[in-house]
């Protein structure tokens, strides 16, 4: 009997200290407005938006709760990043948003267990910039009369960070023009981004590996509070 008196009020306060504990925050995913409808999603998320670096994290819905399948630091515009329904081109910010993922490219082929659809870059593949042009704010190929080539990337030039990428649907689908152009997801450079997001290439080969278009993956970009918060998305 008197080990019972002693133990009780032990399991007592073990109790009360674990009410105490605040709850673990929910994933991400699931505290974000919009996911995109999908069972995948990248989220990039910068401590502020005057960042140039934060993390990028891939998840997946897994019986019904967002799980972490893998993350990387992640590099974003040299002027860090901005609302993107109001983003103008030439900013050097990459816009917040929740975007598709409308296809996939490199200078070489596929890297192994690639699922998306995947277009390999060559001599003449150009992404035109050009907001006088009819193609504004799509890969040309060769790059036509009307799309100013200094208004253009040409792609083959980014060796390194297209050696992978996802083209990420900012702006893509309605093209405004002025609002930008040419933001993917992609190998990391020397330093920020011109606006778009950047990983280390073992991490974009990984997101390759993971992405499913058949799981309809999205991008949300944003900050970790704030006006662009990534979870307002």
């Amino acid at each position: 009997m008197r080990r019972i008196l002693v133990t009780v009020p032990v399991l007592l306060a073990l109790a009360g200290s674990l009410a105490a504990r605040p709850a673990e925050p929910a994933p991400l995913p699931a505290r974000l407005a919009d996911t995109g409808g999908g069972t995948q999603l990248i989220t990039a998320e910068a401590p502020g938006a005057d960042s140039t670096t934060g993390t990028v994290t891939w998840w997946e819905l897994r019986g019904g709760d967002w799980v972490a399948a893998g993350s990387a630091p992640a590099r974003f515009g040299a002027n860090g990043l901005a609302e993107g329904a109001g983003r103008t081109q030439g900013t050097n910010t990459t816009p917040t948003g929740l975007y598709d993922l409308p296809y996939a490219f490199g200078t070489g082929a596929a890297p192994p267990g690639t699922r998306y659809p995947y277009r390999r870059i060559g001599e003449d593949s150009w992404w035109c910039q050009d907001n006088a042009a009819a193609s504004y704010n799509r890969w040309v190929e060769p790059r036509p009369a009307d799309c100013r080539a200094e208004e253009s990337e040409h792609l083959v030039t980014y060796a390194t960070q297209y050696a992978r990428a996802l083209v990420i649907g900012f702006n893509y689908d309605r093209p405004v023009r002025g609002r930008g152009a040419g933001i993917f997801l992609h190998v990391d450079g020397k330093g920020a981004t011109a606006g778009c997001v950047s990983v280390p290439a073992a991490a974009m080969d990984r997101i390759l590996d993971w992405a499913d278009p058949g799981r309809r993956p999205h991008i949300a970009v944003g900050t970790a509070s704030g006006p662009t918060a990534v979870t307002r998305y």
